[in-house]
C-alpha cells in the first residue's frame, strides 16, 4: 500500500513537471515569435497608443494573458474576462503556428478587429491634426507668399483673418509689389459721392467686375464731404477736394458750404487711409489728371519762367484757324504782388533737384514708382470757376503750381492723360494739352469738331495710348421720312497724328444721365450712369474693350441705386483699379 502511494506521488510530481515545462516552452516560444516579429520590418505593427494586440508577455500569477481573454464588448467589463488556471495546463494559450500566422494571437473572433477599428480612428484623427500643425509651423514664409498673391481680393481679405501671421506677409511692400507685377488681378470699380436719406454718408461700393459681386465700404472720412473728384492710381484712389456744409452737417447743402483742399488716399487693399499734402488752392470738382513716370524724370523743366507761363503754344489740325491772344490779354490775368516770390520759392534750387534725386534713387532700390497728379479747374471757394492748376510730385510729396489754362479757353469740363500729355476739354469745345515733361499748354485744334446736345459736356477717356470722346448727340432716324430724332451717345477717337475726330462706335443705352462717368482701365473703358424715373434712381454699367469698340456690354444693372437719393447722380465719383 505503502508503494501505490508512492507510485501515485511519483505520477504527480511527473505530471508537474510536464506542466512547468510546458509553462517554460510557451515562454520561450512567445519570446521567440515575439523577435521575430520585431525583426520583421515588411509585417504591419497591431500597436495602438502602446497597447500590444499580441500581448504573451503580459501574464499573470495564473498563467493567463489578462487583455485577449475579453469576449466583451466593453473592455472595461472585468466579468467578461476569461482567466486560466494552473490546472488548465495551458490549454487556452497554444500558439498557432501556421502558414498564414507569424505571430501568436490571443484575442477572441471579432474582438481584435472592432479593437482596432475604434482606436484607429483615434489615431487618423491625431495624426492629421499633427500633420496640419507642422505644415503651418515649417511651412515657408516665401511659398505661403506664393500662394497668398493668387487669390483674388475677395479671398485674400478673408485669407488675412486667419492670424496675424498671414495679415502681416499680405500687407507688406513686397507682397503688394508681386500682386501688382504679376498677373493675379482683376479690375475693379469703384463709386464715391452717395447720397442716402439726404445724407453724405461716406460709403464706398465697390464691384469686383470678373465675378460680378458688390461690396460695400465704410469711409467715415467721407462723412458729410460731396463734390470731390477721385483719380485711381496702381494700388491707391486720391480723393482730391470737395465741400462740407457749414450749417447742416453731412446733408449736401451749398446754401453754406465750405470748399476743401485736403487730399486724402485710400489703398483697397490694406483698407487703410492716409492724409496727404494739401493742395494751394481749394477746389470742387477739379479736373484730374494722374500719370506714373520713370524716377529720373526732370523736375526743373516742369517750371517755366514767367514769360513762358503767358504765351500758350498752338498745334493746328486741319483748314482751323490758329488759336492765339493776339492782344496779350492773358498778361494782364490775375496778376499777384508776391507773384515773383512764390515763383522763385516753386523753383527748386540746386541743393533741392540733389536731394530729389536722391531721393528717388533710394525709392527704386525699394521697388516704388513714382507718379504725378496734376489738378485744374473746379470751383474756388465762393464758388468762382478757376483756371489755375497745380501738380503733385509723389518723389517730393508737395504740390507746385503749374500753368493757368489758356486764355478764353472757357471752363474745363474732363481731362485725362495720354501719353505724357494732359488733355483738357471746356465747355465751349475747345481742346488744350499740357504738356508733363516741358511743362506748357498747347491749344490743340483738331476737326471736325463732334456735335453735341446742348448740355451734355463731352468726356475725355485715353485706353492703350488712344484718346477718345464721348458726347451726345441727335440722329436724324438714318434718313427715314416721319421717324422721330433722338438722342445717342457716341464714341470719338482722336488721330494724335493729323488731329482729327472719327467715329468709333454707338452707346447702347440712352443718355438719360447729364452727369455720365466714363473711365478707363488699360484696354476697357467703363461707364456709369444713373437717373430717376418713375420715383427710382436706376443705374447702368456697361464696359467696351478697345479691340472691339463695337460691342458694349452691361456688367452690372440696378444693383443699390434705388436705395439712393437722386442728388447721388450729380456727386457721384467713379475710379477703377486692377486689384
Amino acid at each position: 500500500m505503502f508503494s501505490e502511494r508512492l507510485g501515485a506521488d511519483e505520477s504527480h510530481c511527473q505530471d508537474l513537471q510536464s506542466l512547468s515545462v510546458s509553462k517554460r516552452l510557451v515562454r520561450s516560444v512567445s519570446q521567440k515569435w515575439r523577435k521575430k516579429s520585431n525583426r520583421n520590418s515588411g509585417e504591419e505593427a497591431d500597436d495602438v497608443n502602446g497597447v500590444s494586440l499580441r500581448c504573451l508577455n503580459l501574464y499573470g500569477r495564473g498563467g493567463g494573458c489578462k487583455v485577449g481573454a475579453d469576449t466583451g464588448d466593453d473592455f472595461g467589463d472585468s466579468s467578461s474576462r476569461r482567466r486560466s488556471s494552473a490546472s488548465d495546463e495551458g490549454k487556452g494559450y497554444k500558439p498557432i503556428c501556421g502558414p498564414e500566422e507569424t505571430a501568436v494571437d490571443c484575442f477572441s473572433y471579432g474582438v481584435k478587429d472592432r479593437f482596432w477599428r475604434r482606436h484607429n480612428r483615434k489615431n487618423s484623427e491625431l495624426e492629421e491634426l499633427f500633420t496640419n500643425n507642422r505644415m503651418h509651423i515649417f511651412l515657408p514664409d516665401d511659398i505661403l507668399e506664393m500662394c497668398l498673391v493668387r487669390l483674388p481680393l475677395t479671398s485674400l481679405m478673408n485669407a488675412r483673418l486667419v492670424c496675424k501671421k498671414w495679415r502681416s506677409l499680405t500687407t507688406t511692400p513686397r507682397f503688394l509689389h508681386m500682386r501688382r507685377e504679376g498677373s493675379y488681378q482683376s479690375p475693379w470699380l469703384f463709386l464715391f459721392g452717395v447720397v442716402k436719406d439726404g445724407f453724405c454718408s461716406g460709403e464706398i461700393h465697390a464691384l469686383d467686375v470678373s465675378l460680378n459681386q458688390w461690396h460695400r465700404i465704410d469711409a467715415h472720412f467721407l462723412r458729410g464731404r460731396f463734390l470731390f473728384s477721385v483719380a485711381g492710381i496702381q494700388d491707391d484712389i486720391f480723393i482730391v477736394g470737395g465741400c462740407s456744409s457749414l450749417t447742416n452737417f453731412g446733408k449736401v447743402d451749398r446754401s453754406s458750404f465750405k470748399t476743401h483742399k485736403g487730399v486724402l488716399a485710400f489703398s483697397p487693399l490694406t483698407k487703410s487711409w492716409r492724409k496727404m499734402p494739401s493742395m494751394k488752392y481749394a477746389r470742387s470738382n477739379p479736373i484730374l489728371g494722374i500719370s506714373e513716370v520713370s524716377l529720373d524724370f526732370p523736375t526743373c523743366q516742369s517750371h517755366q519762367s514767367r514769360q513762358d507761363r503767358r504765351f500758350p503754344r498752338s498745334r493746328i489740325g486741319g483748314v482751323s484757324d490758329v488759336y492765339e491772344d493776339p492782344h496779350k490779354l492773358s498778361m494782364r490775368r490775375h496778376c499777384k504782388p508776391a507773384f515773383n516770390e512764390t515763383e522763385a520759392s516753386s523753383l527748386p534750387s540746386r541743393k533741392a533737384y540733389k536731394f530729389l534725386r536722391q531721393k528717388s534713387d533710394h525709392s527704386s532700390s525699394k521697388g516704388s514708382k513714382r507718379f504725378l497728379l496734376i489738378a485744374v479747374g473746379g470751383l474756388g471757394s465762393w464758388d468762382e470757376p478757376l483756371d489755375a492748376g497745380e501738380i503733385y510730385d509723389s518723389v517730393s510729396n508737395k504740390w507746385t503750381e503749374i500753368p493757368r489754362l489758356p486764355f478764353d479757353f472757357g471752363v474745363a469740363r474732363s481731362g485725362i492723360v495720354c501719353g505724357r500729355m494732359f488733355y483738357v476739354y471746356s465747355e465751349t469745345d475747345k481742346l488744350a494739352a499740357y504738356d508733363i515733361e516741358r511743362g506748357f499748354w498747347i491749344a490743340i485744334q483738331a476737326t471736325p469738331i463732334p456735335p453735341r446736345v446742348h448740355g451734355y459736356y463731352p468726356k475725355l477717356v485715353s485706353s492703350d495710348g488712344r484718346l477718345f470722346m464721348l458726347s451726345v448727340s441727335w440722329c436724324e432716324g438714318d434718313g427715314q421720312i416721319g421717324r422721330r430724332n433722338k438722342a445717342v451717345r457716341k464714341l470719338w477717337e482722336l488721330d494724335l497724328m493729323y488731329l482729327t475726330w472719327t467715329e468709333a462706335s454707338v452707346h447702347p443705352d440712352a443718355p438719360m444721365d447729364w452727369n455720365a462717368v466714363f473711365v478707363s482701365d488699360k484696354s476697357l473703358i467703363f461707364g456709369v450712369e444713373m437717373f430717376k424715373i418713375i420715383g427710382r434712381v436706376l443705374g447702368f454699367f456697361t464696359v467696351c474693350d478697345v479691340s472691339d469698340m463695337a460691342n458694349w456690354n452691361h456688367i452690372s444693372r440696378d444693383h443699390v441705386t434705388h436705395e439712393l437719393d437722386v442728388s447721388s447722380c450729380l456727386t457721384k465719383s467713379v475710379a477703377v483699379l486692377h486689384l
